[in-house]
């Protein structure tokens, strides 16, 4: 497999082109959004709601808020398309150090470690069906998940259209084994329990439900990223984005009624593996091999979509900062961020390594930067402010409905969002330390990063980006 070719030549003057149909961009905000959070989560989100009716309203209330959320984003995306998403409404509203800060736990953590989690998970199931000779379960399935990782950083680097039929391709598979979870409930005859009578749900444990439904509905901001290339950004973002939120929607209600149907409200709660519970009942042995195989392509879908966005936050960075111009190289003929999904690869590779060696320590490390994921989001939500303020006569060929009270309550969602995520890694530790510190340590690494970068272009870099590249 030919992985690099030739070296791609640094031309400031390629930039994304509008070549992306809004099909296969629903097809990649699908694709991240619907992971494997879809087979974990419902299990908890039921025992912290207790009543079918609170269970499903959650969950409605998930779509809604992303809903609200895609509203402002599609606004921000029409008005200032770039390849950074993020990191470009960051840079103009705060300046380009805090937009440093973000592309930096981006490519450090937050995207190639889901991009590495993403392939452990499948590489775990891959090996179960399909064991490496020679090697342990943690062995093969760490062989596995790397060459998921270089096999579809491969495709990505051949160019935007193999990237997006793959997606396409997986995104329809995907969608195809949800609504066969649906399907395999229609041939049970359901649960005969009796519901509980309905009660105002614990206010505490519905709001760490909610939790859990917005974090199996994250991913949809990664629009942001395409918008430089799709096609018609100004009238498509907000279809693009609705239309995906509309679909994700009802397939999770879609599936949350296939496992209360045919598991029961107390079974639905009390399973570790729903899905598979839910299977194993309608197919019997052959019930775990069908749910081995959903997984997996849930995964392939999400590390795809989520190499293609990811990169494209590292090659925003590189078009900036001077010391970082390698990453900023986009091959005009293939309509891709080459050295930045190299690199990207290259980083998902080393966390794999990282992750083979630590264990579950690796997956608690990633999941424990949360707080700074949240803290960008805040920050975004509000940039729509500040850039309204700062740049009124800005052509904003979507407007966000009933501003601004509806980026005012998407802020709020985020900033409780953001509350809760410290609370829960203020309550955590890793070997005996306070699980807080990994956030700041990611930090701290961009910052020592940024102030090398000072020293060498100081005269560059002081001023915050004002202009859209």
């Amino acid at each position: 497999m030919k992985f690099s070719g030739p070296p791609a030549k640094i031309d400031d003057h390629a930039v994304p082109q509008p070549r992306l149909p809004p099909g296969h961009a629903i097809a990649l905000i699908v694709g991240i959004v619907i992971g494997a959070g879809i087979f974990k989560a419902p299990s908890v989100v039921a025992d912290m709601t207790v009543h079918p009716l609170w269970m499903f309203g959650a969950w409605l209330l998930g779509g809604l808020v992303s809903v609200i959320g895609a509203l402002c984003y599609a606004e921000l995306a029409t008005a200032y398309p770039h390849a950074g998403g993020d990191y470009h409404f960051l840079g103009r509203a705060y300046g380009r150090s805090l937009a440093f800060f973000f592309a930096w736990a981006r490519f450090s953590v937050i995207t190639t470690g889901s991009i590495a989690l993403l392939a452990f998970i499948f590489g775990d199931y891959l090996q179960v069906l399909w064991p490496v000779p020679g090697m342990g379960r943690a062995g093969g399935g760490a062989l596995y998940a790397a060459a998921a990782v270089l096999l579809l950083s491969w495709l990505n680097l051949r160019g935007l259209r193999a990237g997006t039929r793959a997606q396409s391709a997986l995104t329809l598979a995907e969608v195809g084994g949800l609504l066969l979870i649906v399907i395999a409930a229609l041939a049970l005859p359901g649960s005969t329990a009796p519901l509980p009578p309905l009660q105002a749900p614990d206010p505490g444990l519905f709001g760490l439900g909610m939790v859990f439904v917005l974090l199996t509905f994250g991913g949809w901001n990664e629009a942001a990223v395409i918008s430089a290339e799709l096609k018609d950004n100004g009238r498509n973002m907000g279809r693009v984005l609705l239309v995906s939120l509309a679909i994700i929607t009802a397939l999770y209600l879609l599936v949350i009624w296939a496992y209360w149907h045919g598991l029961g409200m107390q079974g639905l709660a009390a399973s570790d593996a729903v899905a598979a519970a839910l299977l194993s009942r309608a197919f019997g042995a052959t019930g775990e091999s069908v749910m081995a195989l959903l997984v997996m392509i849930a995964t392939l879908t999400s590390i795809n979509a989520t190499i293609f966005v990811g990169a494209r936050s590292s090659f925003a960075a590189g078009r900036d900062w001077p010391a970082l111009r390698r990453l900023g190289v986009w091959e005009h003929a293939r309509g891709t961020p080459a050295n930045a999904l190299r690199a990207q690869c290259a980083m998902a590779l080393l966390l794999i390594a990282a992750g083979a060696w630590a264990g579950d320590g690796f997956r608690a490390m990633v999941e424990f930067t949360a707080p700074v994921f949240w803290g960008f989001f805040l920050l975004s939500g509000l940039s729509l402010f500040v850039l309204r303020w700062r740049e009124p006569a800005r052509p904003r060929p979507f407007r966000v409905p009933g501003y601004p009270f509806t980026p005012l309550l998407f802020t709020l969602v985020c900033a409780a969002m953001l509350w809760s995520s410290l609370a829960h890694v203020r309550s955590q530790t890793i070997a005996g330390v306070s699980a807080a510190w990994v956030g700041v340590a990611v930090l701290a690494g961009g910052a020592l990063l940024l102030l090398s970068m000072r020293r060498l272009h100081k005269s560059s870099i002081d001023q915050p980006e004002r202009s859209p590249r």
